[in-house]
C-alpha cells in the first residue's frame, strides 16, 4: 500500500511509460478506446494506475485482456447484473454481484500477480487519505476504488473502510509520477454544464461529477501527455449501455491527441520507447 504524503526524490525511475486512468463511471469505457489507439501506435505502458472505473480497466488490461476483449466483457451487460438494491442504511446498492463479476473474469487474484505493475487507488474513509494499493486481493480493492459514497457501501479492508478513489484523487498520476520517465494521463471526467433532473440518480451523478472534476488539476499538471474528451461529458456514470459509443469517442480523441503531440512530447515519448 502506498500512502500519499510529501513527494519523495527518486534517483532512478524503474519504469519508462506510465499510464494513469481516471474515474468516471461508464465514461471509463473511453479508456478502452484510448488503449486501442495506443496499441496501434506501438505504445504500451510499463506501469498503470487506476481510480474507480479506471481501476477496472487497468486491472483487466494488466491481466492480459486486449482492449477489444475488455469491451466484449461488458457487452449486453445490464446494470442489474452488477448490483442489488439494499435497504438504505449506509448505501442504496450492494456490490456483491460486482465483486463476483470482476473476480470471476480476472485470471490474477492479487494485484502483485498482474502482468503489468498496477496501482489501485481508493480513499481511506476513516482517516481521510488517498491510498494506492500495489498488493493484496484484487477484486475487493477494485470494489473499494469504485465505491461511490451513498450509492455503494464503504469497503472494509484490514479493518479500514474505503470508498471511491475519485473522492480525493480522480486522476491517479501521483502514485506513479516518480516511477516513470513519461506519464500519459487519461481524464474521463470533464466538467459538465448540462441541465440535470430533480431526482436521486441525476443529483447523485452531478454531485459525483463536481467532486471528481475538482481534484484532478494537480495531477493534470504532472502529466507529460494528457488525453481528455469533452465529448463524453454528456454521458453519466451509470450509462453502461452506451459503452460502444463512449469507447469510440475515447479512441478518436486519443488518435487526435497522439497525432498532434508537440516536438517536445514526441522527443520524450520516442526517447522513452527506445530506452534511456
Amino acid at each position: 500500500m502506498f500512502w500519499f504524503g510529501k513527494k519523495k526524490e527518486v534517483k532512478t525511475r524503474p519504469y519508462r511509460i506510465g499510464l494513469a486512468l481516471g474515474g468516471g463511471g461508464a465514461r471509463g469505457f473511453a479508456h478502452i478506446g484510448v488503449l486501442r489507439a495506443l496499441e496501434e501506435m506501438g505504445i504500451k505502458p510499463d506501469v498503470i494506475s487506476g481510480t474507480s472505473a479506471g481501476s477496472i480497466i487497468a486491472a483487466l488490461y494488466a491481466d492480459g485482456y486486449a482492449p477489444q476483449h475488455i469491451i466484449r466483457l461488458f457487452s449486453e451487460l445490464d446494470v442489474k447484473e452488477l448490483v442489488d438494491v439494499t435497504i438504505p442504511r449506509n448505501s442504496l446498492l450492494k456490490m456483491d454481484k460486482f465483486i463476483h463479476f470482476i473476480d470471476k473474469r480476472l485470471h490474477s487474484k492479487r494485484i502483485e500477480d498482474l502482468k503489468i505493475p498496477t496501482y489501485i487507488v481508493a480513499t481511506d474513509f476513516d482517516n481521510g487519505k488517498s491510498v494506492a494499493f500495489d498488493k493484496g486481493d484484487l477484486a475487493i480493492r477494485i470494489a473499494a476504488s469504485c465505491s461511490i459514497p451513498i450509492v455503494f457501501p464503504p469497503i472494509a479492508i484490514d479493518g479500514i473502510h474505503y470508498v471511491d478513489g475519485g473522492v480525493m484523487r480522480n486522476l491517479p498520476v501521483t502514485p506513479i509520477r516518480d516511477l516513470c520517465d513519461v506519464v500519459i494521463g487519461i481524464n474521463v471526467s470533464p466538467m459538465q454544464h448540462e441541465q440535470y433532473e430533480n431526482n436521486l440518480l441525476s443529483i447523485t451523478n452531478r454531485a459525483y461529477n463536481f467532486l471528481s472534476c475538482g481534484n484532478v488539476f494537480p495531477d493534470i499538471a504532472l502529466c507529460d501527455i494528457l488525453i481528455e474528451n469533452e465529448d463524453i461529458s454528456g454521458y453519466n456514470v451509470f450509462d453502461i449501455d452506451e459503452q460502444e459509443k463512449i469507447e469510440e469517442l475515447g479512441y478518436q480523441k486519443a488518435i487526435e491527441v497522439l497525432n498532434n503531440l508537440t516536438e517536445q512530447q514526441l522527443s520524450l515519448l520516442n526517447n522513452t520507447r527506445n530506452g534511456r
